[in-house]
């Protein structure tokens, strides 16, 4: 869930911030540093009131809410904006309910910990032992609890059934599990891939150990406990908190509530609570775990590391660290189509940082506004020393020549015809015109490059953000790479040559423009005769296998087509993705493999005439040219399984 830049919107109008005063006894963090600030209510709010109203008007966002915890104790909880554009309600934090997204996931973490403490989940026992259906093993390695609750389960991606408004029914999770089992990509434990349907098998093997749903787990395990009375992961929302729902906006500038949004792999992404409620839920685990587990129970969910790349940020059990100046967080961030939100817990400091907002804004504006709240957030109150060390000049050089190449990103399709857009939109990393090292995809709060200098051998830092870049070094090798967002659940494999965009996406268009010169032909032969009044040389068989010959490519044609129709309009609304273009998928994958490779056995058939009728030199060319052109199109669809069958994906 990915966010781009900021982008104006003209007639935002921010409202008055709501401010609820801090509960007393709230200690203030004394500055450690030279020049940080002290994390008190008055300066935070002040810093609060200084930043967000701008943020909000400059990112075409309705509204927000920002909760700060501190020693057990809320420091302050401020809503800003609207909730309600068209009737001008301002966000309330104590009340107005926000969709987290996927931090809803640190809520199945903690009901899956609470089964452990009861001895009813073993952490690396095969999930298996708790289902009513099988995952294969890969390799003879099954899946364990913690092999999900770290995203190293190897489940391939999925986009079907994820998310759609309230016009169709929740899928019930117990089908959803059955019927969206993904493909496993990589062996159980050894690579990060962050999943939305292995976090939804977990509350589903919550409902199994427990005997109950899990919207009553999570109601009497979760939320009673807490008295998080404005909280519920049901869907739609029970009537008694409806009222509260903040409505959910494309942009506070065009105010067009939007539908309370469904999402079918519900423990995965279906939360909706108040800032208030989220503070408690921070406090909780911050104080060991006080109210929902015990201390060792949480300090095994908060000090457990899972190493992907040394130097980069890891997965705890469930969360993920996501530091700053030396001060270790623990994280999660959520996205809906319309709700951004982060959830950072500073466990050595006892301060958690909530953020969430109800616009998907300008481009790229949620993702700007929650990272630079946490990085000014840590830089005020957490300041520290920069580091300054880097390797030599030359060495550095030659260690960004070694990680340039193209990768693909764990968190993809693998097996089904989505794999096709790791061809389309290849992740490249490499030297810039200076020789140091540029990662495009990896830009700033303002959609900008990076300035990546190396502080260790294969460590590279911005020295803008203090984020991380690193690669991991096998044989002497560079094999995959990531960096601090996302490297405790995603990372990037590089390419084998066979699959390599580098050069078989520009083979691709080519062979693609190659046939379609080749199919213009027909029709332009077919306009020349007639307006020459020529006679038709061919005749009988051979007539009618040269428009066979000559239909295949149009067919091609049309099946690409097909399929850029396909993904297009599935991906403007996800919850087309969920069974409305069915027919169309199933129609693509049955002509797929007949346009193909019948393309390419005319394309030898049209070879084999040019040699037997001894054409001149160019038609002999042109039909090698083709037969080349036809293999590459066959391979790619091959390699990246378009042709493939089934309508989980």
């Amino acid at each position: 869930m990915a966010q781009q830049a900021v982008k104006l919107g003209p007639d935002t109008t921010v409202a008055k911030p709501v401010a609820v005063a801090a509960a007393p006894g709230a200690t203030p963090v004394t500055p450690a540093v030279a020049g940080a600030h002290e994390l008190s209510k008055t300066d935070v709010d002040a810093w609060l009131d200084g930043y967000m109203p701008y943020a909000l008007a400059r990112g075409d966002i309705a509204g927000a809410v920002v909760v700060v915890v501190k020693d057990g104790q809320v420091l302050t909880q401020r809503g800003f904006g609207f909730s309600d554009v068209d009737k001008r309600t301002p966000v309330d934090p104590a009340t107005t309910l926000f969709r987290p997204g996927s931090i809803s996931k640190l809520f199945t973490w903690t009901a899956v910990m609470q089964q452990v403490e009861q001895g009813k989940i073993d952490l690396d026992a095969d999930v298996n032992t708790y289902l009513d259906f099988k995952i294969p093993a890969r390799n003879g390695k099954p899946v364990t609890m913690r092999n999900i609750m770290t995203h190293t389960a190897g489940f391939e991606e999925t986009v079907r059934h994820l998310i759609h408004d309230d016009t169709s029914p929740v899928f019930p999770l117990d089908k959803f599990v059955k019927e969206s089992l993904p493909n496993r990509a990589f062996d159980a434990g050894t690579t990060p891939a962050y999943s939305n349907y292995a976090t939804a098998l977990a509350g589903y093997i919550v409902e199994r150990t427990s005997g109950q749903s899990f919207d009553d787990y999570v109601d009497q395990h979760i939320f009673k406990p807490l008295s998080m009375q404005h909280s519920s992961f049901r869907q739609p929302l029970p009537k008694n908190l409806q009222p509260f729902m903040s409505k959910g906006y494309h942009g506070a500038s065009s105010p067009k509530a939007e539908r309370f949004e469904i999402v079918d792999p519900a423990p995965a992404g279906s939360l909706a609570a108040s800032g208030a409620d989220m503070g408690k839920f921070m406090i909780a685990h911050l104080n060991n775990g006080a109210g929902l587990l015990k201390p060792e129970t949480a300090k095994l969910m908060h000090e457990y590391r899972y190493d992907v790349i040394p130097g980069l940020n890891r997965m705890a059990l469930g969360f993920y660290e996501q530091g700053i100046n030396g001060h270790r967080g623990l994280a999660h961030g959520g996205d809906t189509s319309l709700f951004h939100s982060d959830l950072t817990l500073f466990v050595d400091d006892n301060v958690g940082l909530y953020v969430s907002v109800n616009s998907a804004g300008g481009e790229g504006a949620p993702r700007a506004l929650r990272e630079r709240l946490f990085d000014e957030f840590g830089n005020r109150y957490f300041a520290a020393t920069p580091v300054t060390t880097k390797v030599d000049d030359a060495t550095a050089k030659k260690h960004v020549q070694e990680i340039a190449g193209t990768y693909f990103n764990s968190r993809g399709m693998r097996s089904n015809f989505l794999h096709i857009l790791d061809l389309i939109s290849p992740i490249s990393i490499g030297p810039d015109e200076n020789g140091k090292l540029s990662a495009p995809m990896v830009t700033n709060t303002g959609n900008k490059s990076r300035r990546w200098v190396e502080i260790e051998p294969y460590v590279w830092k911005d020295v803008d953000s203090g984020e991380k870049l690193a690669a991991k070094v096998e044989n002497g090798k560079v094999t995959r790479w990531s960096f601090d967002t996302v490297s405790p659940f995603m990372v990037f494999d590089r390419v084998p040559w066979y699959k390599n965009p580098s050069w078989l996406a520009p083979a691709f268009f080519v062979s693609l423009g190659l046939l379609l010169l080749g199919a213009l032909s027909w029709p332009a032969g077919a306009i020349t005769r007639k307006r020459y009044k020529l006679a038709q040389t061919l005749q009988g068989s051979r007539l009618r296998n040269q428009r066979l010959w000559l239909g295949s490519q149009w067919l091609v044609l049309a099946t690409i087509a097909g399929w850029l129709t396909f993904v297009s309009v599935g991906f403007s609304s996800l919850e087309l993705l969920g069974g409305p273009l069915d027919p169309l998928l199933i129609a693509l994958q049955i002509l797929t493999p007949i346009a193909f490779v019948g393309l390419v056995l005319f394309s030898g058939w049209n070879l084999r005439q040019a040699l037997v009728e001894k054409r001149g030199w160019f038609s002999k060319t042109w039909a090698v040219v083709m037969l080349l052109a036809s293999a590459i199109l066959l391979w790619v669809v091959l390699a990246f399984h378009v042709i493939s069958f089934g309508t989980n994906y």
